[in-house]
């Protein structure tokens, strides 16, 4: 049995489908009754209902599963406590292997989420499981967000710089090499950086955009202080905000991508480009 937490996210539902694909056992961790329907649906063979802040849960959750695909809640404050309490739920249970959703270069410590996920990555080494970790890069689907006003308005609306230099990779091509990080014992013990091929500027996706959506598109800034009072507006915490906001300013000021080697060989053909992805998506 694979346990797969945060299940009820997009990348969790992405794992949970392609694990099924290959015909594993998967337990869904959810937090909702509803959300475990959606899971069942899947084809996920069990759900369970709980939350991170409760040990009787994560050791409900745990018991009987032989590996764990973990995912947190994205931008939780206390990603690393979580952790540590799925960690020990998992020593409790008797769990032999631990495979962590982490981040491309956790160890950014300007980018608060990707500081907790390093210090996650440090207690796996302590844990006494056999453990994989894996580094994806930025989703492609995050600009689906974007789609209506691209459609609509011929704009593409970004917190940063248009010479913002990002590299991204699909979700799809995620899932596949989590299925065989997950479903290969062999591969363990490693961190596994998932990036994409691509490197593009703001306004080069913009471009592809265009190109793909047959009409003009251009890249347009939203100033970060507008996004922040807008995202508030929407319910964003604080904490959310914060950290979203020290992200776009390291994306602007550094640019972020990584090496599509790992995932090269991981998947036996390229990456997905951002092309591609529009053709598929868009």
């Amino acid at each position: 049995m694979i346990l797969v937490t945060g299940a009820a996210g997009k990348t969790g539902q992405a794992v949970v489908r392609s694990l099924v694909v290959q015909g594993a056992a998967v337990r869904a961790f959810v937090r909702t009754a509803e959300q475990a329907t959606t899971l069942l649906a899947l084809g996920a063979a069990e759900a369970v209902v709980g939350t991170f802040a409760t040990a009787d849960d994560l050791v409900r959750a745990c018991t009987g599963a032989a590996t764990i695909y973990h995912i947190c809640p994205n931008m939780h404050p206390d990603e690393l406590q979580i952790g540590r309490n799925l960690l020990t739920a998992a020593q409790q249970a008797g769990v032999a292997r631990f495979v962590y959703h982490s981040v491309l270069h956790p160890q950014v410590e300007a980018m608060a989420h990707h500081w907790q996920k390093v210090r996650v990555e440090e207690l796996l080494f302590q844990a006494g499981l056999a453990y994989t970790i894996v580094q994806p890069a930025a989703y492609m689907q995050n600009v689906l967000a974007a789609w209506p006003a691209v459609m609509s308005e011929g704009i593409y609306r970004v917190p940063y710089a248009a010479h913002t230099r990002l590299g991204m990779v699909d979700l799809a091509d995620v899932a596949a090499a989590v299925t065989r990080l997950v479903l290969e014992p062999a591969l363990d013990f490693g961190a596994y950086e998932l990036a994409g091929s691509e490197v593009l500027t703001q306004d080069e996706v913009a471009a592809q955009m265009s190109a793909w959506a047959g009409r003009p598109v251009h890249c347009e800034v939203v100033e970060r202080a507008e996004w922040a009072a807008a995202a508030r507006l929407r319910g964003m915490n604080d904490y959310t905000v914060t950290t979203l906001l020290a992200m776009f300013e390291y994306y602007e000021q550094h640019g972020f991508w990584g090496s599509p080697f790992v995932l090269t060989h991981l998947l036996g053909r390229e990456p997905t480009t951002f092309g591609e992805f529009l053709a598929r998506e868009g």
